[in-house]
């Protein structure tokens, strides 16, 4: 299975999901591939599209080795890889001042994507986590245990293509996962895309404006 590009991949989730979600959702969307796919599930819901923004921590000396991720909203979500912080001796304090800088920098990317807009409330709404793909799953563990703490009536991942390993690890913290396409021969999440470009925020910010308003919110 491929896919033309995100919005095409968007739509057919939005498709698959329209017969399983009952009752009001809010769309949650990893920035920025995951947008263009949140924007059409948004659409075909009917439903406020956000963001869920995840910033990984790299290894002291190592950028590229992350030894946690950290996820925003009014709960902030840590996720430690500890054998990773075993390997090259992080310790507590080194991360949570990682963690307090990062958390800058996602707020930061927030003001630019969306201004002052508020965050929808998530209770007694199913919350749909959404990005354009998944590899190994450390970021969006820390995606979903972040929305987890605000505490959605129901908790839903929805990607369009992803590992059945990735898959596997992720099940339990999740009530209910929407894949549409889980290779055996995984890669990267690009190889099942005909147009994978990079999302620019102009794009991201484009989409958010799109999508449909929170009751009482202004067009």
């Amino acid at each position: 299975m491929r896919f033309r590009d995100r919005r095409h991949a968007g739509r057919e989730l939005a498709t698959k999901l329209a017969g399983e979600i009952e009752g009001p959702a809010v769309v949650l969307a990893l920035p920025r591939g995951g947008v263009p796919v949140g924007l059409e599930i948004a659409r075909g819901l009917g439903a406020p599209l956000d963001l869920v923004m995840v910033r990984k921590i790299g290894a002291p000396g190592q950028p590229e080795l992350a030894v946690a991720a950290v996820a925003n909203g009014e709960h902030p979500e840590l996720v430690v890889n500890r054998d990773v912080v075993r390997m090259t001796g992080a310790d507590p304090v080194w991360l949570e001042r990682q963690k307090r800088l990062e958390l800058e920098e996602i707020a930061r990317r927030r003001r630019r994507y969306l201004g002052t807009r508020p965050r929808p409330s998530l209770e007694e709404r199913t919350a749909i986590v959404v990005d354009d793909g998944i590899a190994t799953g450390a970021t969006m563990l820390a995606a979903l245990r972040a929305v987890r703490r605000a505490k959605p009536r129901a908790l839903v991942l929805a990607v369009p293509v992803a590992p059945p390993d990735t898959i596997a690890r992720l099940a339990p913290e999740a009530d209910r996962i929407v894949c549409l396409h889980t290779p055996r021969d995984f890669m990267a999440v690009g190889q099942f895309y005909e147009d994978f470009a990079q999302t620019a925020d102009e794009e991201v910010i484009a989409a958010l404006a799109a999508a449909p308003k929170e009751e009482g919110e202004g067009a």
